[in-house]
């Protein structure tokens, strides 16, 4: 995998547009969960080429950091041996002399060999280093859609789970409407009344049995009455 194409394949995702792909999905919440697996595997993938990316570039930094001392490390052997040959040519032995100045020469050859590989790393770090300033921006939106799809496809499922517990109460409200309990209390209470009318007929009918039994023993003791006043009057006669 190239860097390239992990930082085309980085921006692109990070650039996805969720909302449209939730209104362009028939289950919403299986959608948020592909999504989560899928960015989750992605946000892996992405990492571990960053990583790479990013051991690359430090690579190239110690490299020009290891040109740049070598430059000086050089520098500082050009400028003893040309001393050197100095001192040697001052106290009149000027072959050893021209032998450092060689050695002088070879160093400063050694110093600019290390100094334009140097300058030449230059611009792939700058390069590399943006391109890993990119590739973390675009894990850090990764990352944070990520959370974002969480808490969304949670959401979701505590909206899902209303939703259906509001339809369950609204199905059973609607079979109470159905069966109409109420109808059922009124046929009952029409019933009790009948009854308790039953019951003031059967206390009425033995009400008047009653009142006919005490005229009829009035009407005994009315009787007697008189048979005893006529034995009284034949009694004095």
């Amino acid at each position: 995998m190239t860097k390239q194409t992990v930082l085309g394949r980085v921006t692109q995702l990070a650039k996805a547009n969720i909302n449209a792909l939730l209104d362009q999905a028939e289950d919403p919440q299986k959608m948020l969960d592909q999504l989560i697996r899928d960015y989750t595997n992605n946000i892996k993938e992405a990492e571990e080429a960053v990583a790479t990316t990013i051991g690359n570039l430090r690579m190239l930094e110690q490299d020009h950091k290891e040109d740049q001392d070598a430059a000086v490390e050089w520098g500082g052997k050009a400028l003893a041996a040309s001393r050197k040959a100095d001192e040697l040519r001052a106290a009149g032995s000027a072959g050893e002399a021209d032998k450092f100045d060689r050695l002088a020469k070879v160093a400063l050859g050694r110093q600019l060999q290390s100094e334009k590989e140097a300058q030449a790393a230059e611009p792939t770090i700058a390069s590399q280093t943006e391109i890993v300033d990119r590739l973390r921006s675009g894990l850090d939106r990764m990352k944070m859609k990520l959370a974002d799809l969480r808490a969304r496809r949670d959401q979701l499922v505590a909206r899902a789970k209303t939703a259906q517990a509001q339809n369950r109460m609204t199905d059973a409200a609607g079979a109470i409407d159905v069966l109409d309990p109420t109808s059922e209390l009124s046929r009952f209470e029409e019933k009790v009344r009948r009854e308790e009318a039953r019951a003031l007929g059967k206390q009425e009918l033995a009400a008047s049995s009653l009142d006919a039994q005490f005229e009829e023993l009035e009407g005994l003791g009315d009787a007697a009455e008189v048979e005893a006043r006529l034995a009284a009057l034949k009694a004095t006669t």
